[in-house]
C-alpha cells in the first residue's frame, strides 16, 4: 500500500541539509520568555543510508502528557534510533510552555486545535505552521503519542482515521492492545495532514501528569514494529511480544448518574458484562452508597481516575 516514492534522499529543516547516512540534531527557536530566554525545539534527525520511508515521531504536543514526552525520549536513550534504511524525525516535546506550566495548553489555547497555523498568529498557531511547513512537509507517514487527560487514564490504544486504510495499516501494524478508528477534529494535527495525504496514527496510553511504564512500553514496543516492519532497523531487534490488538467498533462513555465519591471495581483494559458492577458512588456521609452497572458487554479502555464527581462526570469509556 505504500508504494509511492520515499522522500529521505535529502531533508530539509529550516534550511539545514541532512543527507542519505546523517545524524543531526536541530534547535527551531519558536519564542522568547518575558526575562529574554530563547526557547527552541530541539529535532532529531536519523536519515539511513538507504532509500526509505520518513516517519515522524512526535510527543508533548500537549504538554502535561508526560508519557508521550517519556515514550520518546527513552527510545533516544536507548538508542532505538539507528536506523539503516528511510529516516526517522524525532521531536520529543512540541509544546515546552505547556510542559512548563503543567498545562495542555500554550498560552491559554490548544496546538491540537490550531492547524494551519499562521506564521504571525498566535503562538500555538506559530509552532502548528512551523510544524506542517517545516517538519512534516518531509515525512511519510508520522505516530503522534498522547495520554489521555482530567485524570482519566487510556488504556493503550491506537487511533486512526477511518477513510485512511494506510492508516489503518499503521495501526495493524502498531498492534497496540485496542486499535480503533476515530473521527478527525477540526483544526488538528491529524486532520491536517489527512488534508496533504499524510496519514498518521495517534497513540494513547496513560493519564496526564503521571508516568505509566506499561503504557510506555506498549508505545515502545509499537513503533519498533513500525520501524522493523519497513525494514528501517536491524531484523535483530527484539520486541516483547503481546496479543493481537483487539478492534473496537463502538465506544461510549459510563457517566456518573449521581454524585459524590467514586471507588472503582475493575481494571483498566478488561473485559465486562453488561450488568456487571463497575463501581460504586457513595455521598461524602455514608449514608447512600449507588452501583455503576455496565450498560452492555465491553472492553475497559479508558476509566476515571478522579475520585470525587458530579452528575454526568465520565467514569468509564467502555469500548465494544
Amino acid at each position: 500500500m505504500f508504494d509511492k516514492e520515499f522522500k529521505n534522499e535529502e531533508v530539509i529543516i529550516r534550511g539545514e541539509k541532512i543527507g542519505l547516512g546523517e545524524t543531526k540534531l536541530i534547535k527551531i527557536p519558536v519564542d522568547r520568555l518575558p526575562t529574554g530566554t530563547l526557547i527552541e525545539i530541539p529535532v532529531y534527525v536519523f536519515n539511513g543510508k538507504e532509500v526509505g520511508p520518513t516517519i515522524l515521531l512526535q510527543g508533548g504536543l500537549h504538554g502535561d502528557e508526560t508519557n508521550s514526552i517519556e515514550l520518546v525520549r527513552r527510545m533516544l536513550i536507548d538508542k532505538s534510533y539507528k536506523i539503516q534504511r528511510g529516516c526517522v524525525i524525532v521531536v520529543p516535546l512540541l509544546n515546552i510552555f505547556g510542559f512548563l506550566n503543567f498545562s495542555r495548553e500554550l498560552h491559554g489555547k490548544d496546538v491540537n486545535r490550531s492547524f494551519p497555523g499562521s506564521r504571525t498568529g498566535s503562538l500555538a498557531s506559530r509552532l502548528a505552521y512551523y510544524l506542517m511547513k517545516e517538519i512534516t512537509k518531509n515525512v511519510d507517514f508520522a505516530i503522534d503519542y498522547h495520554t489521555g487527560g482530567a485524570q482519566r487514564s487510556n488504556y493503550p490504544q491506537i487511533r486512526y482515521t477511518p477513510q485512511d486504510a494506510r492508516g489503518k495499516e499503521l495501526a495493524s501494524i502498531f498492534n497496540a492492545p485496542f486499535e480503533f478508528g476515530s473521527k478527525i477534529i477540526a483544526k488538528s494535527f491529524r486532520n491536517e495532514c489527512f488534508k496533504h495525504n499524510i496519514p498518521v496514527i495517534v497513540y494513547e496510553g496513560g493519564e496526564s501528569l503521571r508516568l505509566d511504564e506499561h503504557a510506555i512500553q506498549e508505545g515502545i514496543n509499537g513503533t519498533l514494529r513500525i520501524l522493523k516492519h519497513f525494514k528501517m532497523i536491524r531484523d535483530s531487534v527484539e520486541i516483547s511480544n503481546n496479543t493481537t490488538s483487539i478492534i473496537i467498533e463502538k465506544r461510549s462513555w459510563v457517566r456518573a448518574k449521581v454524585a459524590g465519591i467514586f471507588t472503582s471495581k475493575v481494571e483498566n483494559g478488561t473485559s465486562v458484562k453488561k450488568c456487571e458492577i463497575l463501581g460504586f458512588i457513595m455521598d461524602t456521609y455514608g449514608e447512600t452508597k449507588f452501583s455503576v452497572k455496565s450498560p452492555k458487554d465491553g472492553y475497559i479502555i479508558a476509566k476515571n481516575n478522579f475520585p470525587v464527581v458530579n452528575l454526568g462526570d465520565p467514569l468509564y469509556h467502555l469500548g465494544s
